[in-house]
This record gives C-alpha cells, sequence and structure tokens, in this order.
C-alpha cells in the first residue's frame, strides 16, 4: 500500500503541474525564443512520468526504513512541492526570471534529499540521480530561454 501511495502522491504532483503547464504552451511558450537544444514537447512527458516512478519508488524505500516523518522524507516532500511550484512560476505566471531562481532552489533541495536518501539505503539515493541530472538539464535551459527573452 505504501508504495501505491507513494506513486499516487508523485504522479498527483506530475498532474497538478501539467496543468499549471498545458494551458501556456500555446501560445506563450510555443512563441519564446528557445537554444537550439531545447527538447521536443513531446519528450517531456515520457521522461517525466519514469522520473516521478523512479522517485516514488525512492521515497516508498526510505519510507519502509526511516518513517514518513524522517527528515529525508520532509525533505523529499520539500523537493515535490518546489517541483510543483516551479511550473506555477515558470507556465501559470509566465515568469523565466524568478522561475529560474525556484529551480535552482530544487536543484539544491533535490541534491539534498539525494543524499539524504544515499545514506538512508543507498539505492534509493541512486534512483533520484536521473532527476537530478534532468533537472540539472532543465535549469540550463530555463536560464537559457530566460536570457533570449529577456
Amino acid at each position: 500500500m505504501r508504495l501505491i501511495l507513494c506513486i499516487f502522491v508523485c504522479l498527483g504532483a506530475a498532474g497538478i503541474g501539467s496543468l499549471l503547464t498545458t494551458p501556456a504552451l500555446r501560445p506563450w511558450y510555443a512563441s519564446l525564443r528557445k537554444p537550439n537544444w531545447t527538447p521536443p514537447n513531446w519528450l517531456f512527458g515520457p521522461v517525466w512520468t519514469v522520473l516521478y516512478v523512479a522517485m516514488a519508488i525512492a521515497a516508498w524505500l526510505v519510507w519502509r526504513k526511516a518513517g514518513l516523518t524522517a527528515p529525508p522524507m520532509q525533505l523529499f516532500l520539500l523537493q515535490l512541492l518546489l517541483n510543483v511550484a516551479w511550473s506555477a512560476v515558470f507556465f501559470r505566471l509566465r515568469s523565466p526570471g524568478p522561475a529560474f531562481a525556484e529551480i535552482v532552489m530544487l536543484w539544491f533541495a533535490i541534491l539534498a534529499t539525494s543524499i539524504e536518501f544515499w545514506r538512508a539505503i543507498p539505492t534509493a539515493g541512486w534512483l533520484l540521480f536521473p532527476y537530478l541530472i534532468w533537472v540539472s538539464y532543465a535549469t540550463a535551459l530555463n536560464f537559457s530561454i530566460w536570457r533570449l527573452n529577456a
């Protein structure tokens, strides 16, 4: 049941992020100048789905060992909230500059969560590594879009 709950929470965050993102894809996001290394829009859904499922499995592993109220799980929930908040700032508010500041906070929260998860269960920490890499890429993309459209 805990694994199902973790998947539900993570995919719920994904759903909220999607609801915040989708209305801004056309015309706003489509009209922005973007670097030539911007991935196609269709790629984001599959990548994020895999990442959210990996996050859910990692959270489940740590929850089983450390408990729901343990500091690593609190960090996990913080980074999940920051993840959703980025979609709100970038897409809903259409603010790439403030979104860049927010995604930097998200990146550090993911790093801290990964370290704490790794300390609890190394596999859980490793499961967050692709997420950290993807958000690193997204941070560079956010910065580039902000600068190209400033």
